[in-house]
């Protein structure tokens, strides 16, 4: 008999290497969309059309998708995610390896009510499978159009959902089906060009994390772009300074300069109103640079490692900042999210207290 395999699970995981790898969203997606068709189909069904080769018949699975369907129904690892996992990047080594390992959860995370691709259980199911013990669910603030941001009547509605979501998995941690897990509410929201935030303080407040960054007029004048992110820092609704020099090095977005601004004053208010700084762990952003991540270091700011993912492969990409925290010397015990949820919510309600 061939060993049980669950092939929506393994066009998932083939869908997460891709995104892993940055492999085009088209490629991504056709293996995702096949996940949910089979996930719609009866076994039986889905056994007879694997034997009698019309799997291919069905809108969303495409020839490719249907031999990984069926190589999977024979208990095989499919070839194309076996190729996948063939030529995976070496391992981490060992400090950043330690870091990597002391982390407890993502700051900084985006769904399909933004500019994310996936669904916010799907975000959460890959968290969790990756080891973290909580997500923070942050997707952008209303002035961002070109992302979706939420407005607060969105943004509300998205709190429901995630109370909901909750409830189901403290349910399947209960019975022993998944380890514990929860979802903490959050944003990324904009840090305007006089510095407030783009959301209802009272909406914010209702918060567990909120990461506050700067999308528009990133070549702004040091000199006013200094006094614009401190006063975002001083906001008592900030907890994370995301990416904070905005850069892009490569990718398909081009490549963007560094914002300017005097970092030591910016990292002296982080340090001074206990806000974070963020390690960005995008391929293209790797924000801040390591000099500045040095200086942010030896100012005494926290830090967080988030990946900014806005795709469940994506979630995996933590190691690239694990190795530059581990480069610029930062203590394992002032990043954030090595923190369990109980002490980072604690954190975040009041920046003075540390565990």
């Amino acid at each position: 008999m061939p060993d049980d395999r669950d092939a929506a699970a393994d066009l998932r995981q083939i869908a997460f290497r891709l995104e892993r790898a940055r492999e085009p969203t088209y490629r991504v997606k056709a293996f995702r969309t096949a996940a949910g068709v089979v996930d719609g189909l009866s076994a039986d069904e889905l056994a007879s059309r694997a034997e009698a080769g019309t799997l291919g018949e069905l809108t969303g699975i495409g020839k490719v998708t249907a031999q990984c369907v069926t190589e999977s129904l024979r208990g095989e690892v499919p070839v194309y995610l076996r190729r996948l996992e063939a030529t995976e990047d070496t391992p981490l080594d060992e400090a950043t390896a330690a870091i990597r390992n002391a982390l407890r959860g993502d700051c900084h995370t985006h769904s399909d009510w933004s500019d994310g691709g996936s669904p916010i259980k799907e975000m959460a199911q890959t968290a969790r499978a990756l080891g973290h013990d909580y997500v923070v669910l942050t997707d952008h603030s209303p002035r961002l159009t070109v992302a979706n941001g939420l407005s607060a009547e969105r943004l509300e509605q998205q709190l429901d959902v995630v109370a909901a979501l909750n409830d189901e998995f403290t349910a399947q941690a209960a019975a022993g089906d998944a380890a514990p897990f929860r979802i903490l509410t959050g944003i990324e929201v904009d840090i305007l060009d006089d510095g407030t935030l783009d959301q209802k303080p009272s909406l914010l407040a209702r918060l567990d994390v909120v990461v506050a960054s700067v999308h528009s007029k990133l070549r702004m004048p040091g000199e006013e772009m200094t006094p614009r992110m401190v006063a975002a820092v001083a906001n008592p609704h900030t907890d994370i300074l995301g990416h904070c020099t905005g850069r892009l090095i490569t990718g398909g977005r081009g490549t963007r300069p560094e914002s300017q601004f005097d970092a030591d004053i910016v990292f002296a208010a982080c340090a001074q109103f206990g806000v974070a700084v963020e390690i960005n762990s995008r391929p293209e952003r790797l924000d801040p640079p390591k000099r500045l991540l040095r200086l942010a270091v030896e100012a005494g700011c926290l830090t967080s490692i988030d990946t900014d993912a806005h795709a469940p492969g994506q979630l995996d990409w933590q190691p690239n900042g694990c190795e530059r925290a581990a480069r610029c010397g930062v203590d394992v015990a002032t990043i954030v999210n090595t923190w369990s949820a109980e002490n980072l919510l604690d954190w975040a309600a009041d920046h003075s207290v540390r565990p």
